[in-house]
């Protein structure tokens, strides 16, 4: 696999910091540019989560100059409306600080009611949520419209859930998602798995007419993340 080429906005934000790119995290851009699904499985400090949201910064770098189209675009979900408020603000400060002209937002049971009815019909263009309430989102009338535009699903910690309830809950609600958007591309992210096999046929779209066929989503392991500093502190009288 090529790897892909990064608009020179983001290899200059990497620089400035004396950081490169992954390997994985390339990985990841290229299997979003080939409209693959991947489930990219990396250490804690590998950078899973910019990983997952490289493509949608690239693709907004890629139009920089003009004016961004309307409507959303990726759709991220966790199992914690906590842990999405923590990735807001840490997808925020690439996005202010290259200058792309990104909106995110989160929706949550906390999220106010004009704000909730507001983004029904005037998405950001990314939007950080939970499957319950990505669920009750395509219960009304305005989703079709509303996911027209979806290009990149991003699923975060996938282990904690996709083998539970909710699990089966966000399996519908990605095949509801596959319907009104056909080429959306599903990401999911994770720490280490025993069996990554079983996850990437579960993040995978079955097809109807597969005859048995079970389709896997790709796999992309990643480097390894930051080593950890451990340090003991002892008590002095």
């Amino acid at each position: 696999m090529i790897s892909p080429s990064v608009p020179p906005e983001i290899q200059s934000w990497f620089d400035e910091r004396g950081w490169r790119i992954r390997r994985h995290q390339l990985d990841m851009l290229a299997k979003a540019r080939e409209g693959r699904d991947a489930l990219l499985v990396a250490d804690t400090g590998a950078g899973k989560t910019l990983a997952g949201f490289l493509p949608t910064l690239c693709d907004f770098a890629a139009s920089a100059g003009e004016p961004p189209e309307d409507g959303l675009h990726t759709l991220y979900v966790s199992p914690l409306k906590a842990l999405a408020h923590d990735v807001k603000r840490n997808l925020l400060t690439p996005i202010e600080e290259i200058g792309l002209p990104i909106q995110v937002e989160t929706r949550s049971g906390d999220t106010s009611s004009d704000r909730k009815k507001r983004q029904r019909t005037k998405p950001p263009h990314v939007l950080l949520t939970t499957p319950e309430s990505l669920s009750l989102l395509l219960s009304y009338p305005e989703s079709m419209e509303l996911f027209r535009t979806l290009k990149h699903v991003v699923i975060d910690e996938v282990h904690a859930f996709a083998t539970g309830k909710r699990g089966d809950l966000l399996a519908l609600a990605l095949a509801r998602l596959q319907k009104l958007a056909p080429d959306m591309q599903r990401v999911a992210l994770s720490a280490t798995l025993a069996n990554p096999l079983s996850f990437q046929e579960w993040l995978a779209p079955q097809p109807a007419d597969a005859e048995g066929e079970i389709y896997a989503a790709d796999l992309v392991l990643g480097e390894d993340g930051a080593p950890a500093e451990v340090g003991i502190l002892l008590p002095i009288e």
